[in-house]
């Protein structure tokens, strides 16, 4: 490479430097930063994008590749750091950042989006759905969780009220990284517009709970299962045995 060359790409890599924008706070290759900017960061910053406030389903990821680069450079999007509780594994923190806006955007209270489980599409929420999801109980044990990948619980519960024992019916199909399960469920009813006790159908502890939930979710979306009319996106028209043979599905090691 001439000297003229390096010159060149050294410029344009100065230039680039100049116009990036200000980190809210400072770089630091790791879980919590990445967590962090993503949660309090780029998710607001992606509602106030011409792609989300239309209302319209666009594709979320598609945004993050065009804001990413206006905060970092290549060299810091491929720095990586050890993954916690699996030795050896590193994760980069473009990879990183990814994930957790992905995370956040599905079942953040916060999060201004609903996930349409389709092909990584999203819409804005509507003020009704806003208003709605305000009293959803937020669970604090993934709150804590600020890594790629966790262990946990997956479960699904409905009310009796609902209940059918040859159709099917309404069942909220979630997640916890909490011990137990029934506190976790009980607490999300609690001071809402629920008369009855929920009865819990299932728990099955698995790995990487978060992306066996989002699988669980996606395939049932894809079956015209998902419950648009309740709060949040973790209602489906669905069955215990349904919701089982997903999960055994996504969760049993390919051969291939």
């Amino acid at each position: 490479m001439t000297h003229a060359v390096l010159l060149s790409s050294f410029h344009a890599q100065f230039q680039h430097f100049l116009t990036m924008k200000p980190l809210p706070f400072p770089f630091e290759p790791n879980a919590s930063f990445c967590y962090r900017f993503a949660r309090y960061h780029l998710l607001p910053e992606i509602a106030g994008e011409p792609e989300a406030a239309t209302g319209e389903p666009f594709k979320l990821n598609n945004v993050v590749s065009r804001l990413l680069p206006q905060y970092f450079t290549e060299e810091q999007l491929a720095l990586a750091y050890p993954a916690r509780d699996a030795e050896g594994k590193l994760n980069a923190v473009g990879s990183a950042i990814r994930f957790f806006t992905s995370l956040r955007a599905k079942r953040g209270r916060e999060s201004p989006f609903v996930w349409l489980g389709q092909s990584g599409l999203y819409r804005l929420k509507s003020d009704k759905e806003v208003t709605l999801e305000a009293t959803e109980d937020e669970d604090e044990e993934i709150e804590e969780q600020v890594d790629v990948e966790f262990n946990g619980w997956i479960y699904a519960f409905t009310f009796p009220v609902l209940k059918k024992s040859t159709d099917f019916f309404p069942i909220k199909i979630g997640m916890t990284a909490a011990a137990d399960v029934e506190t976790r469920v009980y607490g999300q009813c609690k001071g809402a517009a629920f008369f009855e006790r929920p009865e819990i159908l299932g728990r099955w502890k698995v790995r990487r709970v978060a992306q066996v939930e989002d699988a669980i979710h996606a395939v049932l979306k894809a079956r015209g299962r998902w419950k648009e009319d309740a709060p949040g996106d973790e209602w489906f028209n669905t069955t215990p045995d349904e919701v089982l043979n997903i999960l055994n599905f996504v969760t049993t090691p390919s051969l291939g």
